[in-house]
């Protein structure tokens, strides 16, 4: 005759399952990226040259940027690349004392950036006649589902963002400490 089984062990067997079915079925994970630089400037100085959401000259890429809304969240803003392609992205807060601001990809083809979901801050410390620019974001691969081709890997993501984020911070740098 067979023994009944208790019902914690039940529990415990129902668990388990539940517990190594999710193992097999995750999907990507959040990917994060900060990079900072120091400028040989004050802080309002800096601030000056890339607080304004609108304007993003200071960046390399970017050939031409236009925007709604100035510094108030929910102002938009596309940037457009030397191929044509854009990047719409949407503010979600602007602190001006503090010297920063957050923002989101509204819209961006992956084939340009291969991200999703992505938001990002960006800052400037002051202290003296120097400060540090941090710019930190976070995001998803472009291929959400399991298995993405190359072009839309975490390694690629977290490449493509990398570079945005240093080519731009050197750019501002040399552009604030030439007086530019």
């Amino acid at each position: 005759m067979l023994k009944p089984v208790p019902l914690w062990t039940l529990a415990m067997v129902l668990v388990s399952a539940i517990a190594a079915s999710s193992a097999w079925a995750h999907g990507p994970t959040r990917q994060k990226v900060t990079e900072t630089i120091e400028i040989n400037a004050p802080a309002d100085k800096v601030w000056a040259a890339m607080g304004t959401f609108h304007d993003m000259s200071w960046h390399p890429a970017f050939v031409k940027t236009e925007g709604e809304g100035g510094n108030e969240v929910g102002a938009s803003r596309t940037l457009v690349l030397e191929s044509g392609d854009k990047i719409e992205e949407k503010l979600i807060k602007y602190d001006g004392d503090k010297k920063l601001y957050k923002y989101e990809i509204t819209k961006v083809d992956v084939k340009v950036v291969p991200v999703s979901n992505y938001s990002a801050m960006i800052s400037v410390k002051g202290e003296g006649d120097k400060s540090t620019v941090k710019w930190k974001g976070a995001f998803y691969r472009g291929y959400v589902n399991n298995d993405p081709p190359p072009e839309l890997s975490d390694e690629a993501a977290v490449k493509a963002i990398t570079g945005v984020y240093t080519s731009g911070l050197e750019a501002l740098k040399k552009n604030v400490e030439s007086g530019k």
